[in-house]
């Protein structure tokens, strides 16, 4: 099930319309009170959801989703107005998986679910990931730093997981956007660094093992090799 928040009725329409025509269970909300009732009932798989809605906008939409419990986890795409950086960026500090611009074409916004979805379902091949003090139990999709248990977003947890998968190899922004996102958004760079940013600072000390390489990108240091040269 696929939920999109949209308050005009004709782009909403369309939305669901594309969306159950492709094969996805789909309904559509015109503000944050009949989808907060909806989350109450049934938790979708993805949530599409506007920033500027009547009422309660979608910024605080998205606060509300990525601080509940069983709610934080759910992959949502923003829809944002065109030149509205300002709003992308706000997004995707506070926790949004992706982000599409208005006037967007359908295939394009199919492309941009798909995506999120293929990451989010990704086959998992061990139980258990370790760097240092951070740990990550895949089967119950839980991340620890220093014993202490982090509410991280789908794509934070999976930048996360691709660091620590391969230690002290570096890779660009550009490689990140592909392997992580799943596919090209145009040298969208800001992106990686915002969700490396937002790693960091919920890591806690151990987000110093995040390590920016000058003119490259990112790579995650083992523990041993952080303390040796600190």
């Amino acid at each position: 099930m696929i939920y999109c928040v949209e308050d005009d009725a004709d782009i909403r329409e369309l939305i669901v319309y594309t969306l159950e025509n492709s094969g996805y269970q789909a309904r559509g909300f015109h503000d944050g009170v009949s989808f907060r009732e909806a989350m109450e009932r049934e938790l979708p798989e993805l949530v599409l959801m506007d920033i500027m809605l009547p009422g309660e906008d979608g910024v605080s939409l998205l606060q509300g989703i990525r601080s509940g419990h069983t709610t934080a986890g759910i992959p949502v795409i923003m829809l944002t107005a065109r030149g509205a950086e300002f709003d992308k960026v706000r997004s995707l500090d506070l926790g949004a998986d992706d982000y599409v611009t208005k006037p967007f074409g359908m295939m394009e916004l199919l492309s941009r679910i798909r995506a999120v979805l293929r990451r989010s379902s990704r086959m998992i091949r061990t139980s258990h990931l370790q760097a240092g003090p951070v740990v990550m139990d895949l089967d119950r999709h839980r991340v620890t730093s220093q014993g202490m248990e982090l509410t991280l977003t789908l794509k934070e947890y999976e930048l996360l997981r691709k660091l620590i998968e391969n230690l002290n190899v570096v890779f660009s922004r550009d490689q990140l956007l592909e392997d992580v996102w799943g596919y090209d958004i145009g040298g969208e760079t800001r992106t990686v660094d915002v969700h490396v940013r937002n790693l960091r600072q919920k890591l806690g000390p151990a987000g110093e093992m995040i390590e920016t390489v000058r003119g490259v990108g990112y790579r995650m240091r083992d523990a041993l090799r952080l303390e040796n040269e600190q």
